[in-house]
This record gives C-alpha cells, structure tokens and sequence, in this order.
C-alpha cells in the first residue's frame, strides 16, 4: 500500500537517492525548506519505512565481478519444505544479489554478479547442490545500458 507523501516528500527522496551523504544542511538547501523542516520530513520517512537504508554503490568491474548473469529457474516441485531450502539457498549465496518469484513459464528469475563464466559455473555447481531445481539456463549481460537504483518519483 503506497503512503501518502506531498510533493518536497518526493523532492527530498529525489535529492537522497541522487546522494545519500547529504548533509540535512546540503539537503534543506535543495528543496529550498528550513533546516529543522527537513531533518523532521526525513525522519518520519523512515519511520514510515519509506527510507530503508542508506547504502554505498560501487563500480563490480573494479571488484573484479564484471559479469553479470541471469539465472532462469523453472521447478516441478511447489511445496513449502522446497520453498524454504530453495529461499535458503539463494539468499546465502552472496553473489546473488536478486531473487524474483514470476508469473508466466518461469518460476524464478535470479540476479548474480560474478567475475567470469568459471565463476558462475561455481556458483550454478554450489546452487544445485543445496536444492533440486528442474531447469535452470543463464542469460550473460552483454552490455549494461541502463542500470539504477533510483524509484522515480513523478507525481501520479
């Protein structure tokens, strides 16, 4: 269920996740609001739980984790003793960085970050092996030509 938020709300959120190191200062600036205003919006953003984190983004080809894979998995098994060994699986797995549960012929998309083709097959041979899985095939990100974090924030 969306909240309600106002129009700086949606500034405030805008100007955050452009840089989340601004100062309330920096960011009271921005949106043109006092100082006190801002730190109280912002504040209650997270309350709401509208604001869950603030993070550090960082270049994966600089890591040395430059290739980025989809992982399409489908499953004939349904029940919820292999839904927890499978949520199990992929959520410790720390190259896996998204899990995605879908309608249509596939059961579950998944995003990982790895450094080569090797590696992903590694990670594949240590993901069969803590659950059963029908069919899997892999999709390599051959270019990245768009890739953000940033939820629009447009007035409906």
């Amino acid at each position: 269920m969306a909240l309600d938020i106002d129009e700086i709300d949606r500034k405030l959120l805008t100007e955050l996740q452009r840089d989340g190191t601004l100062s309330v200062d920096q960011l009271s600036e921005r949106v043109a609001l006092s100082r006190n205003a801002c730190w109280r919006r912002v504040k209650r953003l997270e309350e709401d739980g509208i604001i869950t984190g603030r993070v550090a983004l960082v270049d994966a080809d600089k890591l040395g984790l430059g290739l980025s894979v989809f992982i399409l998995i489908r499953t004939s098994n349904h029940d919820p003793d292999w839904l927890q060994r499978f949520r199990t699986a992929v959520t410790g797995l720390p190259e896996i960085t998204g899990v995605y549960r879908m309608s249509g012929d596939l059961d579950y998309v998944l995003r990982a970050r790895v450094a080569d083709v090797k590696a992903y097959d590694r990670l594949y041979q240590r993901l069969i092996a803590k659950v059963a899985l029908s069919d899997v095939s892999a999709s390599f990100v051959m270019e990245e030509i768009k890739e953000t974090t940033v939820v629009p924030m447009e007035v409906r």
